[in-house]
């Protein structure tokens, strides 16, 4: 079975600059039709890569420099609006798939959504969220760990503390943000705990 355990992500980033960037902006309403989330991280942000490419400007999406980019910077209030799973879901489908995303706040049900996708989201404070989008926008082949263990975010030869609450990094470290994992690890137990109640085993007799 797949690791789902997140203790230490490494990879390069792409920063998307702005506070109360909202799902709407994220993956437009449009998309919420599918019943499936596969196809969403094509449109991740498309109508902000599409008004600016109008405007003759490049968003970071968009921005060959952060291909392969796995690690997302963003602002203050991260995900606010509307509490759609896509958001989130398109994330994790965009490119080679975003690992965890670091900001100076996070709306609360999008965090939420992040920890059952298996998206750890660290909370930095405004002066650590602009070292970090400027040494990547000098950068783009800066690598940044996340450390869930030490709480630690390291770019370059800087390093950086970060916060989350522990009942979801714990989660993370241990695998256990992954409900459907859980279940299939458990399921001898579960079989065995139904066998012994009378309404599964006596249902229609």
């Amino acid at each position: 079975m797949q690791d789902v355990k997140r203790i230490v992500i490494q990879a390069r980033a792409v920063p998307v600059r702005g506070n109360d960037i909202d799902t709407d902006r994220i993956i437009p309403a449009r998309f919420l039709k599918t019943v499936v989330f596969e196809g969403l991280g094509e449109h991740a942000f498309e109508d902000d890569r599409a008004q600016l490419k109008a405007a003759g400007k490049t968003h970071p999406f968009d921005d060959a420099r952060f291909t392969g980019a796995r690690v997302l910077l963003v602002n203050r209030n991260f995900g606010c609006g509307s509490s759609r799973e896509h958001a989130p879901q398109a994330l994790i489908r965009w490119g080679q798939g975003l690992q965890a995303i670091i900001g100076e706040s996070f709306a609360e049900i999008f965090f939420g959504n992040c920890v059952a996708t298996g998206v750890p989201c660290a909370v930095v404070d405004a002066a650590t969220a602009e070292a970090l989008l400027a040494a990547v926008e000098k950068d783009s082949s800066l690598e940044v760990k996340v450390d869930l263990t030490t709480k630690t975010i390291t770019a370059g030869s800087a390093t950086y503390a970060f916060t989350m609450p522990d009942g979801p990094r714990t989660q993370f470290i241990e695998g256990r943000w992954d409900s459907t994992a859980e279940l299939l690890a458990s399921k001898d137990a579960i079989k065995a705990t139904a066998s012994k109640i009378p309404y599964f085993t006596n249902y229609g007799s």
